[in-house]
């Protein structure tokens, strides 16, 4: 039975000789400790260590820079009607506010564009420099 396991894993690369239950090895399915209920994950062989569980760091600060773009453009937008227009006709403060709202979303989204491009340039170099070779 073992062969088989070891041919199978040669073909498919994610079979790993540690995840591969062996019959008579006390990795099958239901064999955890008694009380436990359940299969107990294979344990490392010697010298090497557990993977690490990812954080994600990078994806939450991502994500919170998004929703602070998109509440700075929604306010951003919505304050453009207020203010006062002394001394202007009705129709030329509309057309006023209405212009500088579209300059005001727009600077928003062009600082949006180059911040995530530059966390995205971060992001790659620092992947790249901590990639295993």
């Amino acid at each position: 039975m073992s062969k088989t396991v070891k041919r199978d894993a040669r073909r498919d690369p994610r079979w790993d000789s540690r995840t591969t239950a062996h019959v008579g090895s006390g990795n099958e399915l239901g064999s955890g400790s008694p009380g436990r209920g359940g299969s107990q994950p294979p344990a490392a062989p010697p010298g090497e260590e557990k993977p690490k569980k990812r954080h994600r760091i990078f994806w939450w600060f991502f994500v919170a820079i998004q929703a602070a773009f998109i509440v700075w453009l929604i306010l951003g937008g919505l304050e453009a009607q207020g203010g006062s227009c002394e001394g202007l006709p009705p129709q030329e403060c509309q057309d006023a506010k209405d212009v500088g709202t579209t300059i005001g979303v727009g600077l928003i989204i062009g600082l949006w564009a180059a911040v995530d491009i530059i966390v995205g340039g971060t992001y790659a170099v620092y992947r790249l420099t901590r990639r295993r070779r």
